[in-house]
Formats: C-alpha cells, sequence, structure tokens
C-alpha cells in the first residue's frame, strides 16, 4: 500500500540506526501505557496512520483509539491510549504525532471552510497543491473535515490550463483537440482569467469552467454570463477572509489550495502515563 510506504519512509527518517536515547535507557521488557491528547481544539484526523505507525514498530502494542476521524475535539481530551514496550512507544511517538497533526490541520481547516459555505449550497474542494508524496492522505483529511477533492492526479480528469491554451494556441483549439482524441464520455474543464476567455470556453462547449483569479465581483458576473450552461468553479487566491464574498457570486464549486498548502498543524501530544515493570 502506498500509506504503509509513505509510513515507513518517515519512520525510517526518524530512527535512523535506532533511538540512542531510549536504547540506552530502557530494555525491551520495559512496558508503559501512554496517552495521546488535544493540546487545542481540533477535528481529529490520522487515526489509522498513526495505528499502522506504531505497529510497524511493534505489532504487539495494544492501540485504543477513544475518538474516530473526523470528530471535533476539545482541548485536553484524549484521543487514544497505547499499552506495550516503552521502546516502541517512543520510537513511533514523533512519526505519529507528526502524521496527526498535519491531518488534524487539514481537517479542521477544511471543517471550517465547508461549514462557512454550507448556507450558500456551495461545494468546497481542494487542489493538487499538496505535500509531495503524502496527496493521498492529505486529500483524505479534507473529507474528514466535511469538503471535498478535486482530481487527484493529472490522470483523473481533463482540464485545460492557461499554459495548455497557450501551447495550443486558443481555447477553442485546445477544447478541440482533446474531443478529438479521447471521446465524448470525460467531462473538460476550462480554465479561464477574463469574461472574454469564460465566453470562449462556452462557445467549445466546456462541462466546467473555473474562474481563475476573478475577484468575487467578476465571478458574479461569470456566473451570470454562463446561467448555467456549464458548472462553475471558483479558484485561486480563495482563503477564510474571502470565502463568503466568493460564495455570494454563487458558483457551483470552490477550490482552495489553502486547505492543504500552507495550512497549520495542530497540537497533540503523546504522554508516558504509567511505567509497567
Amino acid at each position: 500500500m502506498i500509506t504503509d510506504k509513505i509510513i515507513q519512509l518517515a519512520l525510517e527518517e526518524d530512527l535512523g540506526l535506532g533511538d540512542i536515547t531510549s536504547d540506552n535507557i530502557f530494555t525491551p521488557q520495559d512496558r508503559a501505557r501512554a496517552v495521546v491528547k488535544a493540546k487545542e481544539d481540533l477535528v481529529l484526523c490520522g487515526m489509522d496512520v498513526a495505528r499502522q505507525v506504531f505497529w510497524l514498530v511493534d505489532e504487539e502494542l495494544i492501540f485504543k483509539p477513544l475518538k474516530q476521524d473526523g470528530d471535533a475535539v476539545k482541548k485536553g481530551e484524549t484521543v487514544l491510549e497505547l499499552e506495550g514496550r516503552t521502546l516502541s512507544i517512543l520510537k513511533g511517538e514523533r512519526t505519529a504525532l507528526n502524521f496527526m497533526q498535519r491531518m488534524s490541520g487539514i481537517a479542521t481547516a477544511s471543517r471550517r471552510y465547508a461549514d462557512m459555505a454550507k448556507p450558500y449550497g456551495v461545494m468546497i474542494v481542494d487542489t493538487r497543491k499538496t505535500q509531495p508524496a503524502m496527496r493521498r492522505l492529505d486529500k483524505y483529511a479534507v473529507r474528514c473535515g466535511g469538503a471535498r477533492n478535486h482530481r487527484m492526479s493529472l490522470s483523473d480528469s481533463v482540464m485545460i490550463k492557461d499554459n495548455h491554451i497557450a501551447a495550443a494556441g486558443s481555447i477553442a483549439a485546445a477544447v478541440a483537440r482533446i474531443k478529438a482524441a479521447i471521446g465524448h464520455t470525460p467531462k473538460i474543464e476550462v480554465e479561464t482569467a477574463t469574461l472574454d476567455e469564460v465566453r470562449q470556453a462556452l462557445e467549445a462547449k466546456a462541462d466546467i469552467i473555473m474562474l481563475d483569479n476573478m475577484t468575487p465581483a467578476q465571478a458574479a458576473e461569470a456566473v451570470k454570463l454562463v446561467a448555467g450552461r456549464a458548472i462553475v468553479e471558483v479558484s485561486g487566491g480563495v482563503n477564510e477572509t474571502n470565502l463568503a464574498a466568493y460564495c455570494e457570486a454563487k458558483p457551483d464549486v470552490i477550490s482552495s489550495g489553502a486547505l492543504t498548502h500552507s495550512v497549520p498543524s495542530k497540537d497533540l501530544s503523546l504522554k508516558i502515563t504509567q511505567y509497567l515493570k
């Protein structure tokens, strides 16, 4: 599995040739209990990944989740309990927390965006601006927060962007080449930056028209121009401060790279609560 490869690389990165501190304090016979707690309010994500981290370190560790991915967790709440070899808990600690903290940060931001857009009937989706090699985890976290995924990779759907248009010569030429090559079943999305380009995309019979880096006022004009003849997606520069204004323009979809490319991690900590030897 892709996730297993990512976790294994992360463990190799952190453990290197071993844990020089823990290996020289504890023996494999030392056992302990530990808990992971939220140090701030958050939407939890990454529990299955954390379980796999600890089980790759030591399959005999007892992993007891007290919360599930997607749960709203308050500061101070315990989200999971661990029991087993002290060495194994300490060796998996940082890697498990790194995954959980990033994924919970994405899930928390996604929940805020989705909740803000819900009254307007606008769908919030992510982009491909994800951490390299961690896209599946980033996009899973978006779903846990209540938003949805845009394409996972370049092979998932047709999106004709500015550089495609520049290289092909025009929107019409790029769309024509796609239709000639792939047939009638896939939907075709075209990126536009001006109202004139929106008109060109409509004339080319694009299924989805992306409004790239338009202001909320420009987006509202474009939505009126499209008038239901295509799905309208707003993208580019969307953040929490302007999200409501873009929602008021009444597009069908708003995509935001901010959900994954610069979201702050949420704070969780692991504490040993009892030594069992």
